[in-house]
């Protein structure tokens, strides 16, 4: 692997509706070193390609299905069958409530022809475009919330583990890095299903920053979000907390999570974030929604 990767959030999210093969295919074109994929089942128990177990927030369900609501006003890719889910229009983020794009200034919100696809079809998509170009690209696979696909009966790890191996991602030196926020899940790819793959713990809560020495136990690598590293400023300049130094001395890789360039918050320029995060913090790969731009900073 690569000193720092770049890893394609949700695709090339910046430019094209998230998770679709559009933005899959122009992230490939962008040279990422990697291109994430979000997974959930349908009904019929096909990984699908998409960031939620919802589907109102992404596609047109509420207006094709409006019957399929659950009693908390949701709908759930894991109610829909492969079938009924490639017969929805997806389209940038938008609040299910309101109707209000999320980022306003991405692709128009209801534009175009983009559907939702599962996992052995992104894969064919990769390999296809790895072998036509001479590239080697790899995925980047998140098992999403397993706790709720169990309550459902239905076993969303082992299904998706099945068809990375179908597909010869099997090892630590397959260009496959698997990733969860959910531990004791990690946990058991490893110890218990005795998966190989290089994985990824990823973190959402600052209390779980403290608990590196156990994820280094079956882990490779740590995905916590970006703010996670940041301290307080001085003299104009970030500080950092210790949590990359931690991880680097316990042998995890550090991928933050997102860089985007509509998103700065605290920075006042993409540049200044990546600067201050890719260099300054010494982090070991970024996940963003607009890869060729970290591909070029890195490239600098």
């Amino acid at each position: 692997m690569k000193p720092k990767i770049v890893i394609a959030h949700r695709g090339a999210s910046g430019y094209l509706p998230e998770h679709t093969l559009a933005a899959k295919a122009m992230a490939h074109a962008m040279n990422p070193d990697f291109i994430e994929q979000d997974l959930v089942l349908s009904k019929d128990n096909i990984p699908i390609v998409i960031h939620d177990i919802y589907l109102d927030d992404v596609t047109d369900v509420s207006l094709k299905f409006p019957d399929k609501k659950r009693p908390d006003g949701r709908f759930y890719v894991i109610d829909f069958t492969f079938n009924e889910l490639k017969t929805l229009q997806v389209s940038e983020r938008f609040n299910p409530k309101t109707g209000v794009q999320v980022y306003k200034n991405r692709f128009p919100k209801g534009v175009g022809n983009f559907t939702l696809h599962s996992l052995e079809e992104e894969i064919v998509l990769i390999q296809g475009l790895n072998k036509s170009t001479g590239k080697n690209i790899g995925i980047y696979p998140e098992i999403k919330e397993p706790n709720f696909h169990k309550k459902e009966g239905k076993n969303l790890t082992e299904i998706v583990l099945k068809t990375l191996y179908q597909f010869g991602y099997k090892t630590k030196e397959d260009n496959c890095i698997l990733q969860c926020f959910d531990a004791k899940e990690l946990e058991r790819i490893r110890v218990e299903l005795k998966c190989e793959l290089f994985l990824v713990q990823l973190i959402e809560f600052e209390e779980e920053t403290k608990q590196l020495n156990h994820f280094s136990s079956y882990a490779n690598g740590i995905g916590p979000w970006y703010k996670q590293l940041l301290d307080k400023k001085v003299n104009g300049k970030f500080t950092f907390t210790s949590l990359v130094t931690d991880a680097h001395k316990l042998g995890l890789k550090v991928h933050p999570y997102t860089f985007r360039a509509d998103d700065l918050n605290e920075f006042s320029t993409f540049e200044e974030m990546m600067q201050t995060l890719i260099v300054d913090a010494n982090i070991d790969g970024a996940f963003t929604d607009f890869p060729d731009k970290v591909v070029t900073f890195l490239n600098k």
